[in-house]
């Protein structure tokens, strides 16, 4: 499918530049009701944990309380960027929005009343899984029509990604004391708020007329052209597999022995935490760095930024002491949303409004599917080699890999364009 197409010059910002975006009505309410629900679904697990022990269930149970969840993500993904496209995006995720929002009130509700089977919680789970999968490839597809100053785009997908990193590292703090002080039930109650007021900004919404899908095909048809689509774009696709080898092969590894190494090594809980927390404050500086900034290549750009990837890991298998890794992870932070902001900004510009729904959808499976099976596999083989031997293992092919995606035409060559 043929896209007319217009370059986005590079320019210096300006600091007036930076938050202009935030003038734009629709972007404004956004904004905010996105990021009140991010705080409150990034509180959430620590209460559902909790609430799993507290009910009398332990390992074993908190496991299928957390996969309850994430599989109904993975499964439903695709899906959900058909019907976005058919139905437009604003309408699932304001649909997506009221579902998890009754979800987390009943779960609430539920803990009030006493201690839920676990059967009770993996259920509510999975429904929240659910409305979080429809969700996710709608988002990708709704940024591009909250903002009518193309140039400012990027800056849209910053202050996203802000709003993610702050509530990535504020939430779980926030959640904590709630749940120690007046229960997990509190906490859930309070996500159930925050998506409503997410619900609420969606529907004050005023949107440029957007033409959905009519749908007249069936839903495989649908998968078949957003398939299609996905794979003529040779940047796009290298740059999913990029992300997806990434997941298994080095971030998966690192949230499962990155503890286990803090346990031996780094002073336990305090010292990962630290190193967590300096990873969410880098990408909170990442995020700040890259308002009012159009590098003339951006997916160059962004492929540079993930070498920084590898530095947590290579500063864990070298053996450094907790403060050098810590620096590793800020610099890791500031990657990420280096990168983050630079491929939603390229994609949302480069792929076709009418299938961008459904190419989200690819993109996102593609990046995680393969991430609980390293999750899964990295304890047995680091017990088999050494965890220093996985780890380093991780860093190695970051860098190798993140030279091998700068060396395609498709990605270092090509310069900002956007639709007209």
């Amino acid at each position: 499918m043929a896209v007319d197409t217009e370059r986005i010059p590079a320019r210096r910002p300006r600091l007036g530049d930076r938050l202009a975006v935030l003038g734009e009505r629709d972007f404004r309410w956004f904004f905010v009701g996105y990021a009140t629900s991010l705080f409150g679904s990034s509180m959430a697990p620590v209460a559902v944990a909790f609430a799993v022990l507290g009910s009398g269930g332990g390992g074993s149970e908190l496991g299928w309380v957390m996969a309850a969840r994430i599989l109904p993500v993975v499964l439903v993904l695709l899906a959900g960027g058909v019907i976005a496209d058919r139905l437009g995006s604003r309408r699932v995720m304001l649909a997506a929005d009221v579902l998890r929002a009754v979800v987390q009130a009943v779960f609430a509700a539920v803990l009030v009343s006493g201690r839920p089977p676990v059967w009770a919680m993996v259920a509510l789970v999975v429904v929240w899984g659910f409305g979080e999968g429809v969700f996710l490839p709608a988002l990708g597809a709704l940024v591009p029509g909250l903002v009518r100053d193309r140039e400012r785009l990027p800056d849209a997908n910053t202050l996203l990604g802000l709003a993610r990193s702050v509530a990535t590292v504020a939430g779980p703090a926030t959640a904590g004391v709630v749940t120690a002080v007046y229960g997990p039930a509190a906490v859930l109650a309070t996500d159930a708020v925050t998506y409503g007021i997410g619900a609420l900004a969606l529907a004050r919404l005023r949107l440029r007329a957007q033409e959905p899908s009519d749908g007249g095909g069936s839903m495989l048809a649908d998968l078949r052209e957003g398939w299609s689509e996905f794979r003529s774009r040779s940047w796009l696709w290298i740059t999913t597999l990029h992300m997806g080898l990434f997941n298994l092969l080095v971030w998966a590894p690192f949230l499962v022995l990155g503890p286990l190494t803090a346990q031996r090594h780094l002073g336990g809980a305090r010292g990962w935490g630290l190193v967590m927390g300096l990873y969410g404050a880098g990408a909170v500086l990442g995020g700040l760095l890259m308002l009012g900034r159009r590098p003339g290549r951006p997916l160059a750009v962004a492929t540079v930024a993930t070498f920084g990837w590898a530095l947590p890991s290579a500063a864990l298998a070298a053996g450094l002491p907790l403060v050098p890794v810590a620096g590793a992870a800020l610099l890791a932070g500031v990657g990420a949303a280096v990168c983050d902001t630079l491929y939603s900004s390229t994609m949302q510009s480069w792929v076709p409004a009418e299938v961008l729904a459904r190419i989200s959808a690819f993109g996102g499976l593609g990046a995680f599917v393969l991430g609980p099976a390293g999750l899964a596999a990295a304890g047995p083989l680091a017990d088999r080699v050494g965890v220093a031997s996985v780890l380093g293992f991780g860093a190695v092919w970051q860098l190798a890999a993140g030279v091998v995606v700068s060396a395609v035409p498709a990605v270092s060559r090509r310069r900002w364009e956007a639709r007209p």
